[in-house]
């Protein structure tokens, strides 16, 4: 059962007035949104990782024309160690959340051997770590200003350079975060 209130498959998108330096100037795919909480991936950080580090730490051979050079994105604060990929096909991964029947995020060895192997799915972001909230926190924060939200966009995850994805969401709901005041106001 879908519930319409849910911000899954969107972005949150850090207003310019959030100073936390986790999420100052992010965008964040929301994944899963239920009554227990919410779970993010940011798309617009990177560690100083490459998946060859990550293959290297799992004792995965990447084929020589692999993706082993690729960027680690920081998916977030909460279990930075652990590593998710966000991805296009879905495909038929160990463990993978839908979060619609077109991408995923996956956290099983099976689709980084792939990748590894050039047989992985056609786009895909490997990311350390993941952005979470606690039941109402995320709404809370919403009515504080600190985040806008919308619908989620797989041309600014896969295709967009970083540094224009945070602007690129904003305007997919027709904000334009330079002329943002931080000052709130009230009727």
């Amino acid at each position: 059962m879908n519930n319409p209130d849910s911000l899954t498959n969107h972005f949150l998108i850090a207003m310019p007035n959030l100073a936390d330096e986790n999420f100052a100037r992010s965008v964040t795919l929301i994944c899963e949104h239920s009554e227990e909480g919410c779970m993010g991936i940011v798309i617009n950080r990177l560690t100083d990782l490459h998946l060859c580090d990550i293959f290297d730490q799992l004792g995965i051979t990447p084929d020589k024309a692999s993706h082993a050079n690729d960027v680690v994105y920081l998916g977030g604060p909460v279990q930075s160690n652990r590593g998710f990929v966000l991805h296009e096909p879905l495909g038929k991964w160990e463990s993978t959340l839908s979060v619609t029947d077109r991408f995923g995020v996956s956290t099983s060895r099976d689709i980084l051997e792939a990748i590894a192997e050039n047989r992985g799915p056609e786009k895909f972001i490997v990311a350390l770590g993941y952005a979470g909230w606690g039941v109402g926190q995320l709404e809370r924060e919403i009515t504080e200003n600190s985040w806008l939200s919308g619908p989620a966009n797989q041309d600014i995850i896969f295709n967009l350079p970083l540094e224009q994805r945070w602007k690129a969401a904003a305007q997919l709901v027709g904000v334009d975060l330079t002329t943002l005041s931080s000052e709130a106001g009230h009727a």
